[in-house]
Formats: C-alpha cells, structure tokens, sequence
C-alpha cells in the first residue's frame, strides 16, 4: 500500500492488469469444484442452443416435435437438459414456458411459422417423468398466459379462435386442460354464466391457481366499442380536456393510459362449485387474495370518487370490505378508512392501522376493535418530519390459524391477540428499546405464509447509536436472542436457508469490504462452526487508496445532538489538511456500514472515488420541523461544517458541497444563507416553491401540490396561506446573496422536478453575474440512467472540485464553456492554464 498506488476508479481500467491480486480468502476446493461443475453445465447449455441456431437438431425424436416446427418461426428453440444425465430434448418455436411447481409439468406456448401453411399456434404440455408430449389445442389467432396448477394436473390460458378474419373484435376466452383430458376445453367466454353483461374475459389477465389448484383466478373487462375506422387523420381532433371532477388529472390518466387500456377486474372459477364469481369492479378494483387463494374471505379496498384530494393530500380515504368467497357477499368493514389495511393469513381477520388514533383496529366479521391499545410504545414512525400522518412500523407475521399476529414499534416486537381477549405482549421484553437496537424479521422460507405457534425466527438487528448489525435466532416463548452473527461493524443481507438443511448463506458487507457471501453450518447446533467465506469477488480493491467510515457526532444549532458520517482517507494524518466535500440527503447514518462501489453513479456524490483521491467526505443527518426545511438544513449541516473545520485536519478554507433532487434544493437554499462553501453542485434542484407548487412530475403525470403541504417540502400550507413560508424556503428570492460558484444539473427528461427549476435558477444566477454552468443532459431522467452520462458527470464533478478545493488546473468546459456548434465533437474536458 504504498503511495504510488492509483487512486480511485478513473485509473482503475489502467492499472488492474497491471495488478498482482491475490484474493482476500479463497473458496474452498469443494465450493470451488461444485462451481466448476454448474459452469461446465452452463456452457453444454449454451452450447447446445447455439448448436441449434446453426441448424443443428440432434437431440428430439421427430415424434416429439410440436407442430409448427419449422426455420424462421416466430418462436425460438427451448432446450431441457438433465444436469445428472446429460440428456436433452429440443422443443421448436416455443414462445413462453412454465414449468409445475413441483417440476413435474411443462406447458409451452408455440408459435406457427410464416415459412409453413400446414403449421398452426398451439399450447402443448412435456410430462417430464413419462417423457411425452401432449399437444392440448391447436390452431387460432392468439394464445396467452399459461399457467399450471402447483401438482401441474391443470393447465389454463387465454385463446382467441375466430375465424372470421374480417372480424372488427376480438374475444378471448379462459381454457382449461385437465391431465388425461384429449384436449383443452373452453370454460368461461363472454356468455359463461356469471359473467356481467357487456364484459368478457380480458385478454390482459393473469391467471393463477390457488394453492390447492380447487381455483382458477382471471380478469374480466368491459367489451370497449369498436374502433371507427371510417375517419381519416386528418378529420381527428387531437384535444384533452381536463375536469374538475376527474378522479385524476389529464397528465395521469395519460401516463396511466396504457394500463388503463390493459384494467381488468379480477374473478374466480371455483371447480368445487363449479361456478364463477366476480370479485372485482371498476368501484371496487382491488382485491387482495388471503390462505393463497383457498381462504374464504378476501379483502377489497377502493377509493373510488375520492382520488381528487390525492392532489394536495398525496393519499386517500378508501372503503374497505371484507368478501365472501361462498356467497359473494360484500360486507363493508370501514368507509373512509385513514391508514393501512391488511389480512390476516385465512382471512379471518382484517387488520386497520388508523392514523388518527394511531392504533389496529381488528374486523372479525362482525365489528371492529382497538387490539393495541395496551401498548404505550409508539407503534408509528417516531422519527416522521413531514406534515403529515406517520405511517406504522407495520406488521411482521401471522401466527398460524390466525391466533396471534406479531407487531413492530420501532425496536420491539408485540404479540397481539385479534380477538382482544389478551394483553399485548412484548416477546423481546423491551430489549430493543432498552438497547435502542430494532430486532426485524427475516423470511428465510419463501413460501412461507405464517408462523407456528412458539416457533423461533431469524431477525437481524440494527442499533441505532453505533449502526452494528447481527443476525439471530430468536425464541418468542423465551424471549432470548441466541447469536448466529454476532453484532458487528458490517451491515447484513440475503439471509437464505438450505431446502433440506439447517444452513444458512448471507451477506456482510462494511465500507471497507464490499459484499461477499457466507455460509454457516447448523447455526444454533452443539460445536458450531465458525462462518465460511464463500466468495472473494473484489479483491483488487487492495491496490487502490480507499479509506475509512466512522460516526461523527456534534450538537446542532438549536442545541441538539446530531450525527453524521465521516469518511477519511486511506492513510488518514491528523497533521495534514484535508478539503472536505459535504453530501446529504435527509438521513444516511443508518448506512455507516454499507459498501461504496466506485462505479459512476446515476447523481449523487460518489463517496469512495472522493475519498479515494484525498478528500474527507461527510454526509450529516437531518431532523427537520414543519414549514422550515431550508432553516433546518442550516440548522444541521452548516453547524456540523463548522464543528469539522474546528478540526486542524480540515481546510476549512476548501469545503465543497453536493446534493441531488431534495439534496440539491438544500445546495440551493445553503449557498444563499452562508459563504463558507467555495464550491457548490446541485442536481435537479427546485429553487422556487411558487413555481414548483403547481408543476407536474411528468414520470407519473401527478402533481407537486402534495409535496409541499404534506410531504418531502415540508411546508405544510397553500401558498396562498402561508405565502412566506414559500419566499423563505424559496432560494430564488435570496439569490443575491450567493457568492459561491455553482454548478447546476437540470435534465430535459426529468420525471420528477420540472426542469424549468434549473432554467429558473441558472438564468436569475447570470442576470446576476453570478458564476454558474447548467449542464442538460438531453433525453436524461431525475437520475442518470445511461452509463456514458453518468461517467461523464464523474469526470466533470472531479474536475470541478480539484479545480476549486485542490488548486488544479480547470477543464476548459469550466473557462470558455462548449458552444452548440460544437456539440457532439468537443466535450470541454481538457485542463487548460
């Protein structure tokens, strides 16, 4: 680790080939020989896919091939290898696939060839243990969505046959194949008993199965009027008219427009019953499935002609009602619920986290009741800063025929009887908040829909003073915690649990070790082994400067403690003089733990590279109040600026800061009220809360009204009544104050805050002979999306801040700037004298 090492991942390209890498710790032989034999499998795969593009078709009996088999089909070739055998069948013109769950069954939707009359679409079904394949229907316009029963003894999917090809409509109907059925048979159409007049199936369903396959589920939609085709473009008016008393605005039912077209409502056919049932509608278009789909009750929630108010509240009050799956009867639980709902895992119950009361209220099919109301602990979000209601900590899991049901505050976990016949119980005995360490749940079973009565889990913990995670396995009887991982400085995830084993792999990451996977054997089990690492995917990382991350705590101007995270360069010498670069966004210390890569980002501050070339990097937490986020974000990143310049290892004279979106409205809004930064950027920033109140976010069509009253913007008012909260979290009235360079970056694509905020921002910056550049990049979204933008704005962001917090040489895009008749032949990026 000498001095000559690169630094940062601009040199990385040149130097890793260079590199002598030796990994960290190696795998062992057997892993490493397991993985030898998956990838020698993988490539026999490829291989015979390959071979099979070429022409080749060793592989599948004659017999065997579906029909439409043919070069130049629609579909491609699906190839089904043994991995203990080796042998393979080739299936032709194979359009989507799914296997049974129990990987008994093989349904395959096949496409015809255009090269060949005689071939036809056709769904077919591969019995993988005979080693047959059954062709169920053949022939007709369109096949979709196929799906298997879990035992794979049932095969549905959506046909449209007809054979009138002049036809104006189309109808799809729902299909069923039985095992030893000769073929699949049409069970629901648009004249299907049960079925609404004036809906039919939709085309656009997802069909599923319940878990004992005794149900079918699918979508019914209105039958829309056929298109009139007799008007040419010419004739059409294009025209969008927008009501007040549209449920959504003009800009979101256009973005919405394509799934609109694609709404259906959910129904069920019940092969017991032998009948169908709608469940969904267009006033009550949200239907939540409980036991899997074999429960007798379900939930339904809608907010229909209640959305208006989603406008400037950002939420809605909804209906709630519980449905009965034999009868059909809708019984309403709640109108106007505020807050969340939930189901119990039968469907016995339906849960309400009502946000007035701040309590669960519990229906069990006859009335509602207040279930937590022994409990004196915050059960809401105790950190919640915006001027609205905060939401639940949520609910973790079901006990099994729904006899308890466990709870969160924000440390602790509750036993909670839905009945209310029984106090709440804490089964981790007030340990978390004693600790301020927040115990949560980890699903280690996927299919997993509840818990056992006194069974232990897996929870990973998180203390909120030193930011350590662990992993444990915890007994609700007992109450006791029983370490798989002990509390560490790492951060934690992917917990998985062998099928047929009691081990366990995750992953452990820290900012200095980037994740890698672990393995322990029989966890909890007499003479436990010590964790095994499994992978060691970077280790060149130990031939480049990197650097450190620690807690950094102070107090706030208005005198409370507060609490960041501080990143110090690789070789950190208290004697030396650092510039120090400040990101933020609201609270990060949670992250103290989690790895950097040093791979361009979409917008925000890349922490590693910065640190990496000699920067000291700190990222603040900020707590704020309502009607004042631009004074709170002084309040805590200026008073903590100034406790790290007080250190002599800081240059106080070279203190940069960079935000994106909420981040860099807080650029916007520092810059304006303290001259102790030297440099400033500021991605997607909104400098005018008049403007930016009435503006759309394009990406959903939604507008901004309820930001600012209930939401991130913190205002908390209209601004016609509280018209000087928006002058003072305004930046753009302050502007003349600004003294510090900035650079603003506003793209012309952004889904979120409307680019004419960095128009806004840059022009009044240059009526005011202020020193700022505005980059757009063109087509771009809120956050980079495409690779060769976001490296360029690492190359930029480097340039800038070398140039103003290290003395170096500027790029000329910085000096002269890059006129339009350059664009797309000179990028500016040369350092100039």
């Amino acid at each position: 680790k000498a001095p000559e090492k690169a630094s940062g991942w601009l040199a990385y390209q040149k130097e890793r080939e260079q590199a002598a890498v030796k990994p960290a710790s190696a795998p062992t032989q057997k892993t490493v020989d397991s993985l030898r034999r998956t990838i020698d499998s993988l490539v026999l795969l490829v291989t015979a896919i390959r071979n099979q593009q070429a022409g080749s078709r060793d592989g599948l009996d004659a017999d065997d091939e579906p029909p439409g088999a043919s070069a130049g089909n629609e579909g491609s070739d699906l190839v089904l290898r043994n991995l203990t055998g080796g042998k393979e069948k080739i299936f032709r013109n194979v359009v989507d696939y799914q296997f049974s769950e129990n990987g008994q069954k093989l349904a395959m939707r096949l496409a015809r060839s255009p090269r060949d009359n005689q071939s036809a679409n056709a769904v077919a079904v591969y019995d993988l243990q005979k080693g047959k394949l059954d062709t169920v229907l053949k022939g007709g316009n369109d096949f979709r969505s196929i799906t298997l029963s879990r035992d794979g003894s049932r095969l549905a999917f959506l046909a449209e046959r007809d054979t009138n090809a002049r036809a104006i409509q189309r109808f799809y109907g729902l299909y069923l194949y039985r095992s030893g059925d000769d073929s699949a048979s049409l069970l629901i159409d648009r004249y299907s008993e049960g079925m609404l007049v004036g809906q039919s199936v939709s085309e656009n369903s997802t069909l599923s199965f319940s878990k004992s396959g005794n149900r079918l589920f699918f979508g019914t939609a209105p039958i829309q009027p056929a298109k009139d085709t007799s008007l040419i473009d010419i004739d059409l008016v294009k025209l969008d008219i927008w009501h007040y008393k549209d449920d959504y605005l003009q800009t979101q039912q256009l973005s919405q427009l394509a799934n609109e077209l694609k709404r259906n409502y959910m129904a069920v056919y019940d092969f017991k019953a032998m009948k169908m049932l709608q469940l969904g509608s267009k006033g009550l278009p949200t239907v939540t499935l409980t036991n899997e789909g074999d429960g007798n009750y379900f939930l339904a929630i809608t907010d229909t002609g209640r959305r208006v108010e989603a406008q400037w509240s950002g939420t809605t009050k909804k209906d709630i009602y519980q449905l009965n799956l034999e009868t059909g009867e809708q019984k309403l639980v709640k109108k106007n619920h505020d807050g969340q709902a939930y189901t119990s895992s039968t469907g016995k119950y339906i849960l309400l986290y009502d946000n007035k009361s701040r309590h669960y209220l519990a229906w069990d099919g006859k009335g509602l009741r207040n279930i937590t109301a022994g409990i004196k602990q915050p059960l809401y979000n105790e950190e919640h800063d915006t001027p609205s209601d905060p939401p639940p900590y949520g609910i973790m899991r079901w006990i099994e025929n729904d006899e308890a049901v466990y709870i969160y505050d924000r440390y602790d976990i509750w036993r909670v009887d839905p009945r209310g016949l029984k106090p709440p119980v804490n089964i981790t005995l007030g340990r978390g908040r004693k600790t301020r360490t927040a115990y949560r749940y980890m699903q280690i079973d996927p299919e997993e829909r509840f818990l056992r009565e006194g069974q232990p889990f897996l929870v990973r913990t998180l203390n909120a003073q030193n930011k350590q995670s662990g992993l444990f396995s915890f007994d609700p009887v007992k109450g006791a915690a029983s370490a798989f991982v002990a509390e560490g400085p790492h951060s934690l995830g992917l917990p998985l649990k062998a099928k047929r084993a009691s081990h366990l792999v995750y992953t452990k990451e820290s900012y200095q070790a980037s994740p890698d996977l672990y393995l322990l054997k029989n966890p909890g089990s007499a003479g436990q082994q010590a964790e095994l690492r499994l992978s060691a995917i970077n280790p060149q990382q130990q031939d480049y400067n990197w650097g450190s991350a620690e807690l950094f705590r102070w107090t706030a101007f208005n005198g409370k403690p507060a609490t960041g995270i501080l990143y110090k360069p690789e070789g950190f010498d208290s004697t030396k003089s650092y510039p120090m670069l400040i990101y933020f966004y609201e609270k990060l210390s949670d992250g103290l733990h989690n790895y950097i890569a040093p791979s361009p980002t979409p917008s925000r501050l890349n922490v590693s590279f910065f640190v990496s070339r000699g920067y000291v990097v700190f990222a603040p937490d900020i707590s704020y109040t309502k009607g004042h986020p631009g004074k709170d974000a002084y309040n805590y990143i200026v008073s903590g600026a100034q406790a790290l310049a007080r250190k002599n290892w800081v240059d106080e004279k070279n203190i940069g800061i960079q935000g994106q979106s909420w981040g860099g409205y807080q650029v916007a809004y520092l810059i304006t009220a303290t001259n102790m930064f030297k440099a400033a950027w500021a991605g997607a920033p909104v400098v005018n809360m008049f403007s930016a109140y009435g503006g759309i976010r394009w990406e959903s069509g939604n507008n901004r009204q309820s930001q600012y009253e209930k939401g991130q913007s913190r205002i908390g008012a209209t601004p016609w009544d509280k018209p000087e909260l928006y002058i003072e979290n305004s930046p753009f009235f302050h502007l003349k104050k600004i003294n510090t360079p900035l650079v603003i970056m506003a793209n012309d694509a952004d889904g979120a805050v409307p680019w004419y905020q960095g128009i806004e921002f840059f022009t009044a910056m240059r009526r005011l002979n202020k020193k700022v550049w505005l980059l757009n990049y063109n087509g771009e979204a809120h956050n980079l999306v495409e690779r060769k933008n976001r490296k360029d704005i690492q190359v930029r962001e480097q340039e800038y801040f070398d140039w103003l917090l290290k003395g170096e040489k500027p790029a000329r895009w910085l000096t002269d700037g890059v006129p339009a008749v350059k664009k797309g032949r000179d990028w500016g990026l040369e350092l100039v004298d």
